[in-house]
């Protein structure tokens, strides 16, 4: 069997040593890249543990794991030309602005470069399919329902997400504002953007505890925005007043899980969105799938994904984490 190598492609375009080491690559391996929305960021580096696990699998395959330095569009932008001057075989990209990537994944399609969307996706004519983690309104109803479980009396909530142009968590406001209405008493009272910055994330949540006194909690749909905000409700002496939820890793909120600053949040399997990303990009790279509403593409242990109209699909179903499993998850991702 061939060694097969995972590396990281910084934003300053140069390949260093991935995690599992560097090796010739046979001229017949598939290279599939591995976009993420900034490097650094323990949610993507566990996609790419499941991006690897796939490709040990398929045989033959290299992953390239890359993304900017910041979550930025034009960091972005930077990275998927260099990768489409190399000649990949094909992009599979956690996308920081829904339009601005299109013309260059274009260029990479006009190439022969396969490219999908996966947790955050572009329009859908900057690519060929995009897998969502779940049902956009599934996860909008849960960011929700994991606040007003804990506030059987109703009480003031806020947001706290990316960017202002991230796609997915848009998304997943507007599907939680279309099911407000199964939550009576619960009120949204602001809305912020912590740019997926651990830094601003703190200020911005503390700068909501600060304007409204009351506040019962704070939803994060960001892994980066729920850790900095329940720090943020530590030190602000509000745990057991403010309830930090929202989307984040085990790995991470386990301290506020044992800390009371958040009785319980959700996520999906990062592992297992790498993995299915890099099989459907396999799939549709070697031929194997076509890309059209209604066909049906395998991602291996996970399943089968059905594409809509849109060319899109839903891996799986949001899992909740709370006391009574933390410790089982911790230590996976």
């Amino acid at each position: 069997m061939k060694r097969r190598t995972f590396t990281t492609l910084t934003a300053g375009l140069s390949l260093v040593a991935g995690l599992y080491g560097t090796t010739a690559l046979a001229a017949d391996d598939m290279r599939i890249a591995l976009v993420v929305k900034a490097l650094g960021i323990g949610f993507f580096e566990a996609a790419a543990e499941g991006a690897q696990e796939a490709a040990d699998e398929l045989g033959g395959v290299e992953i390239i794991y890359t993304g900017p330095t910041d979550t930025t569009a034009e960091g972005q932008i930077e990275v998927l030309n260099s990768l489409i001057a190399q000649g990949v075989d094909a992009i599979a990209v956690s996308a920081n602005d829904t339009d601005a990537l299109v013309p260059t994944l274009k260029k990479a399609m006009q190439r022969g470069i396969t490219v999908i969307s996966w947790d955050s996706g572009v329009a859908d004519e900057g690519r060929q399919v995009h897998l969502n983690p779940s049902s956009n309104a599934l996860i909008g109803n849960m960011i929700i329902k994991l606040a007003a479980d804990h506030l059987p009396d109703g009480g003031d909530v806020a947001l706290l997400s990316a960017t202002t142009t991230s796609t997915n968590q848009n998304i997943w406001m507007e599907e939680m504002n279309k099911v407000m209405g199964n939550y009576p008493g619960i009120n949204v009272v602001s809305t912020v953007y912590g740019d997926d910055l651990a830094d601003k994330s703190y200020r911005e949540a503390t700068g909501l505890m600060q304007s409204f006194p009351d506040l019962d909690a704070i939803i994060a749909p960001t892994s980066v925005g729920i850790v900095a905000a329940a720090q943020a409700v530590v030190d602000a002496g509000k745990v057991g007043e403010v309830n930090v939820t929202g989307l984040g890793l085990p790995s991470e909120m386990a301290g506020a899980i044992e800390s009371g600053a958040s009785q319980s949040f959700a996520i999906w399997n990062p592992i297992d969105l790498g993995y299915s990303a890099t099989m459907i990009a396999h799939a549709l790279a070697s031929g194997k799938a076509t890309a059209e509403p209604g066909a049906e593409i395998s991602i291996g242990r996970v399943g089968t994904i059905t594409l809509d109209e849109t060319n899109s699909a839903a891996m799986a179903d949001p899992f909740v984490y709370d006391a009574s499993n933390i410790e089982q998850f911790k230590s996976i991702f």
